[in-house]
Order: C-alpha cells, then structure tokens, then sequence
C-alpha cells in the first residue's frame, strides 16, 4: 500500500516543501500506522538531506501523513540501524 507525506523542512535559511506517495508493507501498517508512516517519512528526509547537500542549520518542522496526521515528534524519535 502507499501513504502521502508531506515534509516541511528547513535548511540554509530556506523553508520548503516536499510531498511525495510511499510504499509500505500493509502489515506493519496496519500494526502501527503512525509509526509505520514515520519510517518512511525518516527514510525520506535522510535522503533529502543528502540529496539536497542540506547546512548545518536543516531540521524538520513538521511531518504529515494521509493529509492531517501529524508524525513530526515521531519521526524525530526514529533512529538508523548501524
């Protein structure tokens, strides 16, 4: 199944958008949508920030899922598996 996000980003002294449809696996989803969404929405931001070669200053200032979910304080909390 795929979930919208829309990420509201900051970096170099510039505010942005970025909106984007993502895959996820139904049965985590439908376990923990949230912090399901927040994955992908982690993954995501991980990659702009090096795509984007983002400064010192890039930070997220709100993540929203399906419209109106708001998983910023999640997808702060998610951390990469080394």
């Amino acid at each position: 199944m795929n979930i919208n996000i829309k990420v509201y980003l900051h970096s170099k002294g510039n505010k942005f958008l970025q909106s984007g449809s993502f895959p996820v696996l139904n049965s985590d989803f439908k376990k923990d949508p949230d912090w399901t969404a927040a994955i992908a929405a982690y993954e995501w931001i991980h990659q702009i920030n090096i795509s984007f070669a983002a400064s010192e200053d890039f930070r997220i200032d709100q993540v929203i899922y399906n419209e109106d979910i708001d998983i910023t304080e999640l997808v702060q909390k998610v951390k990469p598996l080394i």
